[in-house]
C-alpha cells in the first residue's frame, strides 16, 4: 500500500480553490446547485482521495456534498449528501480504485443519460490530466481535451444543449428534476443500436447509477469478447 499524506497537509488554509470555484459559480450561466456539505464525510473522503484543497476538485470534495449542473442533468462528485449519497471515492472504489492504489482514470461527474466523465490517469489515452466522457449512444470514451477545471467552466458556462442535442428529449427537464444523483436514465432500445439512436423514440425508466454502470460494463465486455 501507498503511503498516505494526513489530511492537515491536504487541507490548505493558504491558498484555498473553493473561493475560485464559487466564484466561477456566481458567474455561471447554467443552473448551478451546491449540495450542502457533511464535515466528518468531507473530511474523510478527502484523504481517502489523497488531493489538495487547493485544487478545484479538493476543495469540491472538503466545501459540498456534490454539484448538480442543469436541474441536476450533471452530477459533480464531491462527499456525499442525502440527493447523492456517492462520494468522489466511494464511487471510484472497485471501479477504478483498488486496494494496491492503481487507476487508470477516475469517475469525477455523470449525467442523467449513463454518461460519465473522468479525468485520465493514463488508461484511456497518452493524455493524462485530461478529461474524457464515456458517451452511452457510442459506449466510447470520447476525449474531451480539456483539464478538471476547464471541464468545471464547461459545466457552469458551457454550450450544454449543444453538446447533448443527441440524448435530450421533449420537455426532460422536469423528469430529471424529479431524479436524484443516485439514478439515471436507463433507455430501450439502448441508444447504442440502430433501433435506439433516435432518444425521443425510446422508452426510459430510472435505475440506480450502479446498476446502469455495472451493466455498461458486462455490455462492453461482451462486445470486446466478439471481436
Amino acid at each position: 500500500m501507498e503511503h498516505k499524506s494526513p489530511l492537515e497537509t491536504l487541507i490548505n488554509t493558504r491558498e484555498p480553490a473553493w473561493p475560485d470555484v464559487l466564484s466561477w459559480i456566481d458567474s455561471a450561466t447554467n443552473k448551478v446547485e451546491i449540495l450542502p456539505v457533511t464535515e466528518s464525510k468531507a473530511r474523510e473522503t478527502l484523504y481517502e482521495v489523497q488531493v489538495t484543497t487547493r485544487s478545484p476538485m479538493g476543495a469540491i470534495i472538503f466545501n459540498s456534498g456534490g454539484i448538480l449542473i442543469d436541474h441536476g442533468w450533471i452530477r459533480i462528485l464531491g462527499s456525499g449528501h442525502s440527493k447523492m449519497d456517492r462520494t468522489l471515492h466511494s464511487w471510484n472504489w472497485n471501479k477504478t480504485i483498488f486496494a494496491d492504489n492503481s487507476t487508470g482514470y477516475l469517475l469525477v461527474a455523470d449525467d442523467a443519460v449513463g454518461g460519465y466523465f473522468a479525468v485520465n490517469g493514463g488508461g484511456l489515452g497518452s493524455d493524462k490530466g485530461k478529461t474524457y466522457y464515456f458517451d452511452p449512444a457510442t459506449l466510447k470514451w470520447e476525449p474531451l481535451d480539456i483539464t478538471y477545471t476547464e471541464f468545471l467552466l464547461f459545466c457552469f458556462e458551457g454550450g450544454l444543449a449543444d453538446f447533448y442535442k443527441d440524448l435530450r428529449w421533449d420537455n426532460w427537464q422536469q423528469e430529471v428534476a424529479k431524479l436524484d444523483g443516485d439514478h439515471v436514465f436507463n433507455f430501450f432500445p439502448m441508444l447504442w443500436t440502430k433501433e435506439g439512436h433516435d432518444i425521443r423514440n425510446v422508452s426510459r425508466k430510472e435505475v440506480p447509477v450502479e446498476e446502469q454502470y455495472s451493466f455498461n460494463q458486462h455490455i462492453l465486455q461482451q462486445l470486446e469478447g466478439e471481436q
